[in-house]
C-alpha cells in the first residue's frame, strides 16, 4: 500500500515539474503570444491573431491609410522573426463595379500591400499576390459597413 502510495506522490512531483517548466517557456520571448493563443509560431492563425492580416481601403481607392501602414509595419517585423515564411496578398474590393475594373483595383490594392512591405525589407521573392476582385467578399451585404470589409487586402501564410 505504501508503493502505490509513493507511487502517486511521485507522479504528481513529476507533473507538476513538468508543468512549470510549461508555464515558464510560454511566458517569456518573442512566441509568447503565439503559444498563449495556441497558435503556432510563424503559422498563418499567428500571423491573425498576433499582428492582423488584412489592411483596409477607401472606396475605389489603392492608397494606404496610416492604420494600413501600422498593420503593415507589424506584418514586416512578423515576417523578419520568420524567414522561412512566404506570404500571399489578395485585394478584394466591394461588390459595385464591373468585374473588370474590381480585378484591376483589387490587383493595385494587393500590389500596394506588397511594395509597402518590400520598402520594409521583406524579399519580394517571400510575396505573391492576386486579386479577387468582388468574388471573394468577407461581408454580406449591401451597405457601407459590408462594402467597407469587403475592401482589403489579405495577408495569408503560403
Amino acid at each position: 500500500m505504501n508503493f502505490k502510495l509513493l507511487g502517486a506522490l511521485g507522479l504528481a512531483v513529476v507533473l507538476a515539474a513538468c508543468s512549470d517548466k510549461a508555464n515558464t517557456g510560454a511566458s517569456t520571448g518573442a512566441g509568447a503570444s503565439a503559444q498563449e493563443t495556441g497558435a503556432a509560431p510563424g503559422s498563418e492563425a499567428d500571423l491573425v491573431a498576433n499582428v492582423g492580416d488584412r489592411v483596409f481601403f477607401e472606396l475605389n481607392q489603392n492608397n494606404l491609410s496610416s492604420d494600413a501602414q501600422a498593420t503593415l509595419d507589424k506584418q514586416a517585423a512578423w515576417l523578419a522573426r520568420y524567414p522561412q515564411v512566404s506570404i500571399q496578398i489578395a485585394g478584394n474590393c466591394d461588390d459595385r463595379g464591373t468585374e473588370e475594373y474590381n480585378i484591376a483595383l483589387g490587383q493595385r490594392r494587393a500590389n500596394a500591400a506588397r511594395d509597402y512591405l518590400v520598402a520594409k525589407g521583406v524579399s519580394p521573392s517571400r510575396i505573391s499576390t492576386i486579386s479577387y476582385g468582388k468574388d471573394r467578399p468577407t461581408a454580406d451585404g449591401d451597405d457601407e459597413q459590408s462594402w467597407a470589409q469587403n475592401r482589403n487586402a489579405i495577408t495569408s501564410v503560403k
